[in-house]
């Protein structure tokens, strides 16, 4: 289990935006391997900050992490970046949009990891109960298959880059926060390759790369809630220079059922009971999301009185067993009488004592929702 990210950077949880950046840069600066050197764990150290500064710097991300923690991160279909770029740079260049700003970078850029693509399904309750394999259709990037990625016309020569000497980067001296640092930028010129095709391909026009449209098979998980993700790796965007491709989230859309209200596991329903049957009990049929089931009420039944079924609920996303149906009864007074009724309840009326109603201090809706949600 990964350390709780406040103490990564040493942080309190109420921190703000600026805290938490100064905190990562501070970070940053003591454990950069190219000053950290006699440390064997210092890129391991960074890319755990890195990590701790991915969520925290992130309104939605950290909101999840505040409430359900590192589990309520990973259930959502979130993995930490960090790990998957292949060097300092990368992970300076993703958080502020700049190379490594200790100068670390040497030589050709290297492998480059992909883009991530995103796509969206919507499932119905029915589907979130058992999952679902939903099609999904996206366009990604792949190597082209005209010039095999290389970006030159088959047969003509690729040069060497004029402007990086080949190198694929471009050094410059600039002020930062940490004082006077070398900046490594990537060639705007090859990209990073440090070669330059003399002549570009005709299809890819010199990338290396075409957009293909796909179309893939994703199991949803039982159990899923709306706004998670599923994570697919490695079928995004495809990488440069011979770099990884990037991963395919599936945002989930959970579509509202009128019949039910989600709670986590749990389900809530409303069932419409006659004044008359709430007094006399009896059987009265209540939709689950497998169908109908019958449930007994009690003579006396009172507003908002909450039948709870177990096991009718949603299943645990990754874990196991169901939540419960709490059905909350809606007893319905007539608004239209005949004169025999009015007759008749009158006498009923003249006829009940002190005894025959419902304790005034009984809970009301809300709280035997509450009550009911506590067991």
């Amino acid at each position: 289990m990964p350390r709780d990210y406040y103490e990564v950077l040493a942080v309190p949880r109420q921190a703000g935006d600026d805290e938490i950046k100064k905190a990562f840069r501070r970070l940053a600066r003591e454990l950069h391997p190219d000053i950290n050197r006699h440390d064997p764990e210092a890129e391991n150290k960074f890319k755990e900050v890195a990590e701790a500064y991915e969520v925290l710097s992130d309104r939605e991300r950290r909101s999840v992490y505040d409430r359900y923690g590192h589990d309520g991160l990973r259930s959502g279909g979130w993995q930490p970046s960090a790990g998957g770029f292949g060097n300092i740079s990368d992970i300076f260049e993703a958080f502020f949009g700049g190379g490594d700003p200790f100068g670390g970078g040497r030589g050709r850029a290297g492998p480059e990891r992909g883009r991530d693509v995103a796509v969206q399904v919507s499932m119905t309750l029915a589907d979130v109960l058992t999952g679902a394999a939903k099609e999904v259709e996206f366009e990604a990037t792949t190597q082209c298959s005209h010039c095999n990625g290389n970006g030159a016309e088959p047969g003509t020569p690729i040069e060497t880059c004029p402007r990086c000497e080949g190198t694929g980067q471009l050094q410059s001296m600039a002020r930062t926060v940490f004082g006077q640092v070398v900046r490594t930028q990537t060639c705007d010129r090859c990209g990073g390759d440090g070669r330059i095709a003399q002549t570009p391909c005709g299809v890819c026009r010199g990338s290396g790369q075409e957009v293909q449209a796909r179309s893939l098979s994703v199991d949803i998980p039982a159990g899923i809630d709306d706004g998670q993700r599923v994570r697919l790796t490695g079928q995004g965007h495809a990488g440069g220079r011979g770099g990884p491709r990037g991963d395919l989230y599936v945002l989930v859309m959970v579509e509202p059922d009128p019949r039910f209200e989600r709670h986590g596991e749990d389900l809530v329903t409303r069932l419409d009971v006659p004044f008359t049957q709430a007094a006399l009990g009896g059987t009265l049929p209540v939709s689950t999301l497998e169908g109908q089931e019958d449930i007994e009420l009690e003579p006396g039944s009172q507003p908002a009185k909450v039948v709870r079924l177990r096991g009718r609920g949603l299943p645990a996303l990754r874990g196991r067993g169901r939540g419960d149906l709490h059905v909350v009864l809606n007893v319905m007074i007539p608004s239209h009488l005949t004169d025999e009724q009015r007759e008749l309840l009158r006498r009923f009326e003249d006829s009940a004592n002190g005894e025959t109603y419902a304790s005034p201090h009984d809970y009301g809706l809300f709280d035997r929702i509450r009550q009911a949600f506590r067991g």
